[in-house]
């Protein structure tokens, strides 16, 4: 009886494991066209026009915007219409749940544009050369960002064209998103 409870315990940590694997978070930019704090949702609206409907939840964080800190119920102080944003998310059915929202701009990530010059061994870090000349190298952090990082790469040969959007923490330039051009 023992062993086929372990059995079971085990069959159904493995089962979670494959659920949560198949939480793909995506990111989008735009500008929030519309908040609707009772229904925790955001409009952000991408350079190509599209509309895309962003719900909050409890664990959404939310950086680089005023009076967040408080929890979910504060998550749109500091993200209003007009803010600019990187929204990262997941989705289930047609619904794009929000895992992270970062406020682009003043008191937020900031960005450069550039021609990827090397990717790091693995992702880990990226260097871009800038219109004036000069090259940053930017750490890299989370799985699907270092997938964008070594996507990025492969176009180096060809000189690909990147916007990043990075925050500056100790020192260090960690990129949050990458947007090709």
């Amino acid at each position: 009886m023992k062993k086929l409870l372990s059995v079971v315990v085990l069959a159904a940590f493995f089962a979670v494991m494959v659920v949560a694997a198949d939480d793909v978070v995506s990111a989008l930019h735009g500008v929030v066209t519309k908040v609707d704090a009772a229904a925790k949702t955001i409009v952000v609206k991408t350079k190509d026009g599209t509309e895309h409907t962003i719900h909050f939840v409890d664990k959404t964080t939310v950086r680089g915007a005023e009076g967040v800190e408080t929890g979910a119920k504060d998550t749109f102080h500091g993200v209003k219409e007009g803010s600019e944003v990187v929204a990262h998310y997941t989705v289930k059915g047609t619904e794009k749940t929000a895992v992270e929202v970062d406020k682009v701009g003043k008191d937020g990530m900031k960005s450069v544009e550039g021609t990827v010059t090397k990717v790091g061994e693995g992702g880990k870090t990226i260097t871009v050369k800038a219109a004036d000349g000069t090259e940053r190298t930017f750490e890299v952090v989370g799985h699907d960002t270092k997938v964008a990082a070594v996507d990025a790469g492969k176009g180096t040969e060809k000189g690909a064209k990147v916007t990043v959007y990075y925050s500056e923490s100790a020192g260090k330039k960690v990129v949050h998103f990458f947007e090709k051009l």
